[in-house]
């Protein structure tokens, strides 16, 4: 039965809703609230309530008004009421495609162009045009298509209607001519015209649900003439992202019009659109050099495709084959993929493709995370205090107003600390509250408990902080300008590099900068505290590490250890982030919970996430190599510097391996490199998957791909020629053998056909001047165990119970890789019972003590060997009963044994032998880091469009040695997902702080991680087979971090495609040698690809 709607008010303590169910009923209330906000989708007014505290005491949802729902097309256009959603919008114009006539369809065409890539179905789902209009964002995708049609607005008020004309509505910055009782009712949209073209550009970070950088629409109508010309009878173009807000182009429509549309008008055109839209230095937004010059490129793409629309009535010389493709946007097919590997039997449920234990609770939602632990009813809820400086001394922080708000019951800052308030995971140079100087912008001075969340974080911007003022260091040039070190520097050398330099042909010296990278996991970092009998606490922390979280946290508080059990069931992912800089936040909500006695939660916000818990490590590297004229490296001296933040963390040992991976693949005879950590006013950052591995490897890739560029050579045969073999030593003397390296490369080079696509590569640039494709291939080979000897250890505890059901208990954690499935293969093999009767629950540090953290890609390893101990101690004891029972089954035998009082529960332990470094002063160092390796290579190919810098991964072929895997899908899974994030890293995923300190890239708004469509569209998967591993449990390899930097091959695909671009614009002379950094983002790719269009805005350096 359907009931009728019925207006609604809704009251709050703050806030009052109302729904009513006329356009009378809008006007009125806007008349009693001149200041109430109309609200459809809330995709802009929620944004202002949670991240700039805007409370609005009235809001006016018109969803039911059916003068502002509808949808009306008449015979010159296309009346839109404001209120209709985007999808709706969507679908009307879809419809209209099928019926219009091919002029009037343009507009269908331009209009689902821009709403296909506007935000994601979530948002087109609520979010309406009305408000899109009203919000007059500068980089919005639709006004300048407005605005270009010439579309008019009608807005009304109790006072009655009024028609405005696009072009006069938006004012300046997020001002539009709206009086504050007006309401706008709809937009009309005139068709195109007979001989007139239409359409619509935009360029973002990312392809899919992202805001424009630049966007524009063109509207021009031409008139015939003779001998196959046309004139310019009317010119309205609009530009996003270039201004303040929408504009109009007016100088370039007034030199437009009565000109012939052919190349000559072109030039004249470029010279008033940079007259149109200026963009002086500074201006916000930055990219100053890449926004210019797309407003031009778009235009001549704009001009290739009229003009192809008019073939064949125009001069068929206008325009070349080799421009053409410029104007057809690429259509992305489905994505397509391929997986294989070997399936070993005789070890069943291991090596079998068996569904991660926790898959259907993920899907369904009934996986359990930090935060769906329900609150009790005296739960508190905390909230950080964060400095609003990026270097300043305290002088008083004062949270007086803050203890008045509402639901507030405590402020606790460094003085609260009963323990120690300076700390760290290896050196104590942090704290946990600053005390008298801020490091960072939003290092927490304190923190609000309060009843709810939203008083807490609230409560938390009351709190007054004053502060003097000290100059900051934000990079890692102005950190080695100002000598600014943590005290590190670590070497590693071997044989004489200045002889090496003699002996080599040819010498080249340069630098590579490498950026860094956000963790992004699904779960922000959260913990739950509960208190204890007796000064106990149990904390439930999404953490990698929670033997240090316990030990840390302890020290805070000035408790033993005994005192603090930490839990967690899984976390919502993890990727290096969780091992330290979850700490601090479990220690905050333990202080709070320690001292008031009652449960605490702290669930950071994902701005506040991004802003306080630290990134991968910025990376600069400066070379010298020597190579004969053959390609053989000879000497290679490198100095590598990391932007390691406030304090030194983990950043020691991401340089060490950023040291051991610094010649990738090859062997270099004479090499020294060297490691600094610039100490910067940044957070600190932290551990991420490759741990230094892949900025160490990217950098020797520059200057391997330098080397080979230099002499002319193919990069593959120059890549191979300086492979490691079996029998030799790395630059830290550890002897390389069963080295896999020429297996993968060459059945990989066959598989991908590598040859055969470079030369399809070739033929295809030669054809195409707009659009160029690259290929790449790259190899690695990444050293498996933790370098510090210590950590290679590991516990277990399991139980057998009398029904023959197992529980495992070990020290790692979950984190969606799959460790506690492989862990239950291992188990139920060793014990002989199905994986359905092996359960983990959880990891607790009651259970298992002094664990290391869940990090280094070895965590099956070593738990993995820790499980197996402990099976294989239950099932030595149960050996005499087997024996004298061969025909009991497992149930009966266990059942059995606890009848004869033997003890079916044990605790395992392994110790990863014959691993551990040491540096020494003279660069040789001590012992062997790593337990083996793992190999890999993959070829990328990439299609880029040179006028904007959009790319797209045609296809990916990967191959990965992963010994005998104990989970091929669970493996190929972390193949695939950490090639991705790799993509990410080299090309999508820049991180950027202001010259305040204040990171910019704080959410989803700004910081971009890949999208569906930065997936290759086909992307083949494969794990070498006949490839066992006598280094680790069943001859398998860990597998989460080495393929993450195989996505190196996009980048230098790109780069491979760029190198074509650039030989293009100077065709004749030999290519020179250009730098491109990571990540290759579409403004780095665009003004790599150098021409008249980068050259007419090319700034000053």
């Amino acid at each position: 039965m359907k009931h009728p709607a019925l207006p609604l008010c809704l009251k709050g303590s703050r806030v009052t809703w109302y729904r009513p169910l006329t356009i009378q009923g809008v006007h009125e209330l806007r008349r009693l609230h001149p200041g109430a906000k109309i609200v459809v989708g809330n995709t802009e007014i929620g944004i202002e309530v949670k991240f700039r505290g805007i409370i609005y005491p009235v809001l006016i949802t018109p969803t039911h008004v059916p003068e502002l729902n509808k949808i009306e097309s008449t015979s010159t256009g296309v009346s839109i009421g404001a209120a209709v959603t985007l999808t709706r919008l969507r679908t009307f114009f879809e419809e209209q495609t099928k019926t219009r006539p091919a002029h009037e369809a343009q507009l269908c065409e331009v209009m689902l162009a821009q709403l296909k890539l506007f935000a994601g179905n979530q948002i087109r789902n609520v979010g309406c045009l009305g408000g899109n209009i009203a919000t007059a964002s500068p980089i919005s995708d639709i006004n300048p298509v407005l605005l270009a049609m010439s579309a008019v607005l009608t807005v009304g008020s109790d006072q009655g209607e009024r028609k405005i004309n696009m072009r006069d509505f938006f004012i300046k910055y997020r001002v539009v001519d709206l009086q504050p009782h007006e309401v706008i009712h709809s937009v009309f949209v005139p068709w195109p015209r007979q001989n007139e073209h239409v359409a619509a550009f935009k360029q973002s970070r990312r392809r899919d649900d992202d805001i424009s950088i630049v966007c524009c629409c063109f509207r021009l109508l031409l008139q015939p003439q003779d001998n196959n010309k046309w004139l310019v009878d009317e010119a309205e173009f609009a530009y996003g992202g270039m201004a303040v807000k929408s504009v109009l182009t007016p100088k370039t429509s007034a030199f437009l019009k009565g000109k012939v549309w052919d190349q000559a008008m072109l030039e004249g055109a470029y010279k008033t659109l940079a007259e149109d839209l200026p963009l002086p230095p500074g201006a916000p937004g930055g990219m100053i050099e890449y926004r210019r010059s797309l407003t031009t490129s778009f235009f001549f793409k704009f001009f290739l495709g009229v003009t192809d629309a008019l073939s064949p009535t125009v001069d068929s010389s206008l325009v070349s084959a080799r421009d053409k493709s410029a104007a057809t946007p690429f259509q992305r097919g489905p994505s397509r993929g391929e997986q294989h590997y070997q399936i070993n039997k005789g070890d069943e449920p291991v090596h079998e493709p068996i569904i991660h234990q926790a898959a259907l609770k993920q899907v369904t939602g009934e996986a359990q995370y930090t935060d769906d632990i329900p609150d009790p009813r005296n739960g508190l809820h905390g909230a950080f205090v964060v400095a609003s400086k990026a270097h300043a001394k305290i002088i008083k922080v004062d949270p007086t107003k803050a203890l008045a708000a509402r639901g507030v019951v405590a402020f606790f800052g460094p003085s609260d600390i009963p323990g120690c308030n300076t700390v760290g995971p290896i050196l104590d140079d942090e704290e946990l509250f600053a005390s008298k100087v801020v490091p960072c912008m939003h290092y927490p001075l304190g923190m609000i408990v309060a009843d709810s969340q939203q008083n807490a974080v609230e409560a938390a911007r009351l709190v007054e902080v004053e502060y003097e003022e000290l100059k900051p260091i934000l990079t890692i040039d102005q950190a080695i300008a100002a000598d600014s070190y943590i005290p590190f520097h670590h070497i590693i050398k071997r044989g004489d590099p200045e002889e090496g330099f003699k002996a080599s042909d040819h010498v080249i010296e340069g630098e590579m900068r490498v950026g860094g990278q956000e963790h992004f996991y699904l779960e922000t970092n959260g913990t739950f505290v509960m208190e204890g009998e007796h000064n106990e606490l149990i904390i439930y922390a999404s953490t990698q590490n929670p033997t240090k979280t316990q030990m840390l946290v302890a020290k805070i508080l000035g408790l033993p250890a005994n005192h603090i059990t930490v839990k967690l069931r899984r976390m919502g992912g993890g990727f290096g982030g969780k091992e330290t800089r979850s700490i601090y936040v479990s220690a905050a909500a333990a202080l709070a919970s320690y001292r008031l006695r009652q449960p605490v939660r702290l669930i950071l916000d994902r701005d506040v996430d991004m802003a306080t818990s630290g990134t991968r490590h910025p990376f600069l590297g400066r070379y010298k190599v020597g190579f004969t004229k053959e390609g053989k490296i000879m000497a290679l001296d490198l100095s590598l510097y990391a932007d390691a933040g406030h304090s030194f963390d983990l950043s020691g040992g991401v340089m060490d391996r950023a040291l051991f991976h610094s010649e990738n693949a090859y062997f270099i005879p004479h090499i020294n490199v060297s490691g600094r950590l610039c100490k910067t006013n940044l957070p600190t950052n932290t551990a991420f998957r490759g741990f230094g591995g892949p900025q160490g490897m990217i950098i020797c890739e520059t200057w391997m791909q330098r080397v080979a560029e230099f002499l002319g050579k193919p990069e593959a045969q120059v890549r191979e020629l300086n492979f490691y073999k079996d029998g030799d030593e790395t630059h830290y003397h550890q002897l390389i053998n069963d080295c896999r390296l020429p297996r993968v490369w060459g059945e990989l080079m066959q598989t991908s056909t590598y040859q055969t696509r470079r030369d399809a590569v070739t033929q295809f640039n030669q054809t195409n001047r707009w659009r160029k494709r690259g290929l790449a291939i790259i190899p690695t080979k990444f050293g498996m165990s933790f370098t510090i000897k210590a950590m290679n250890q590991a516990g277990a505890l399991v139980h057998v119970y009398t029904d023959g059901t197992v529980l495992v208990t070990h020290g790692g954690t979950e984190m969606g890789q799959g460790l506690h499935t492989k862990v239950i293969q291992i188990a139920a093999r060793e014990l002989g019972v199905p994986v359905s009767s092996v359960c983990i629950s959880e990891t607790s540090t009651d259970k298992v003590a002094n664990t290391t953290p869940t990090a280094a890609s070895v965590s099956s390893d070593t738990n993995g060997m820790a499980v197996l101990d402990a099976c294989q101690q239950i099932n030595q004891r149960l050996k005499p009963l087997r024996d004298a029972n061969p025909n009991l089954s497992f149930k009966d035998l266990v059942t059995k044994a606890h009848m004869e009082r033997i003890n079916l529960s044990a605790n395992g332990f392994y110790a990863t032998p014959d691993v551990g470094y040491l540096y020494q002063d003279s660069g040789v160092g001590i012992g062997r880091p790593f337990n083996y390796f793992n190999y890999g290579a993959a070829v990328a190919e990439v299609e880029v469009d040179t006028l904007t810098g959009d790319h797209h991964i045609l296809r990916a072929d990967i191959l990965m040695d992963v010994g005998d895997s104990l989970n091929p899908t669970i493996d190929i899974g972390q193949v695939e997902g950490a090639f991705v994030q790799g993509v990410g890293w080299c090309t999508l995923e820049e991180l950027v702080v202001f010259p305040n300190g204040y990171l910019f890239t704080r959410g989803p708004s700004t910081y971009k991680i890949p999208g569906f469509g930065d997936v290759p569209l086909d992307m083949r998967v494969s794990l070498l087979s006949d490839a066992p591993n006598p280094r680790a449990i069943h001859s398998s390899k860990g597998v989460g971090e080495p393929p993450l930097f195989l996505s190196a091959s996009v980048f230098f695909a790109l780069r491979d495609a760029i190198k074509a671009a650039r030989q293009d614009e100077k065709a004749g002379s030999k290519a020179e040698w250009f730098d491109m950094y990571s990540p290759a983002t579409c403004e780095r790719i665009r003004l790599a690809c150098e021409d008249s269009f980068t050259a007419q805005f090319k700034l000053e350096k």
